[in-house]
């Protein structure tokens, strides 16, 4: 049996993975230390002989005796809220953690996957962002703490991969979203359901005109599960390219909650992007993957999900 071992594995996506994997076999050790990550995503796994906690934080020394086959580094805060208000520990997870976690697929001789994101792209001037674009990043603005740790963590990987000929991948990812967000998340499709279920007025950002592209948990999943079997060490975007602006989002939440909520509005926060659309050229030549949830389906479980955790 081939043993996983995740950080950030008690996160909103290292929980849905710990799930995945387990289901086809593998053996997984969840590594986190719950600043955003929550020991709920995990409960039911607990009692499971394949399934291992270990409640640590990643920037520090990591000690395990068993047999590593695969390491998937999922640690980080992902959202503004988190990262805005643990600046230096984003920082540290995307530098040091990112150091040590190389160091075990090192010793062990594992296959490393980092997960990435699609702000290494920053506040894009090309749209849809294919892999080969270097981004447009505020190295110093609030946002910065995030998208430079994520780009710094790549950078140490390749150097990883090309020193100590490390087995790696690079998953970017776009936003995603579905059961097990926090309703405190922050991030767009959270905030909106959680509004539209109370009746409150669903908070936009500038004019709302911005766009996103929004994947659904199960097939980014899916998208991680065939880039760690491929045999690509360049980076992959996995999202989904239906774009859509974050005003139609908010008008389309509101209609599928049935609420009667109104819209309100903000200023725009600092380096917000104006554009997110991933490019998934590479994801469907190399991995044969592409979304297949459409974005009624994805909003309705996440809609139930938020149903039930408000009672």
């Amino acid at each position: 049996m081939a043993t996983c071992l995740i950080t950030g594995g008690a996160g909103f996506i290292g929980s849905h993975l710990c799930d995945f994997l387990i289901s086809k076999g593998y053996s997984v050790i969840c590594i986190d230390n719950l600043i955003t990550g929550n020991i709920s995503n995990i409960s039911h796994l607990l009692k499971n002989s394949n399934f291992r906690f270990i409640e640590h934080d990643v920037t520090l020394d990591i000690r395990i005796e068993d047999k590593i086959d695969y390491c998937l580094h999922f640690a980080s805060p992902a959202s503004p809220v988190d990262y805005l208000k643990l600046p230096i520990q984003t920082l540290k997870v995307g530098a040091l953690g990112t150091h040590k976690t190389l160091g075990i697929a090192k010793a062990k001789g594992s296959r490393y996957l980092l997960a990435s994101t699609s702000e290494v792209y920053g506040d894009p001037l090309v749209n849809p962002q294919p892999e080969t674009y270097w981004g447009n990043v505020n190295p110093i603005g609030p946002r910065g703490v995030y998208d430079e740790a994520k780009r710094f963590a790549e950078a140490i990987v390749m150097a990883y991969h090309r020193v100590h000929n490390i087995d790696t991948r690079i998953i970017r990812i776009f936003n995603t979203y579905g059961e097990r967000m926090r309703k405190n998340d922050g991030r767009a499709i959270p905030n909106f359901i959680d509004q539209a279920l109370k009746g409150e007025p669903l908070t936009i950002y500038g004019d709302g005109s911005q766009t996103r592209s929004f994947c659904y948990v199960s097939d980014l999943i899916e998208g991680i599960y065939a880039l760690m079997g491929s045999n690509t060490h360049e980076p992959v975007n996995i999202g989904n390219p239906s774009e859509m602006t974050i005003l139609e989002l908010a008008k389309k939440i509101i209609e599928m909650a049935h609420s009667k909520s109104k819209l309100t509005s903000k200023s725009l926060p600092a380096d917000d992007p104006k554009v997110r659309r991933p490019d998934i050229t590479r994801a469907k030549e190399i991995l044969n993957w592409q979304p297949r949830v459409s974005l009624e389906e994805g909003l309705r479980k996440t809609i139930d999900y938020f149903k039930v955790i408000s009672i």
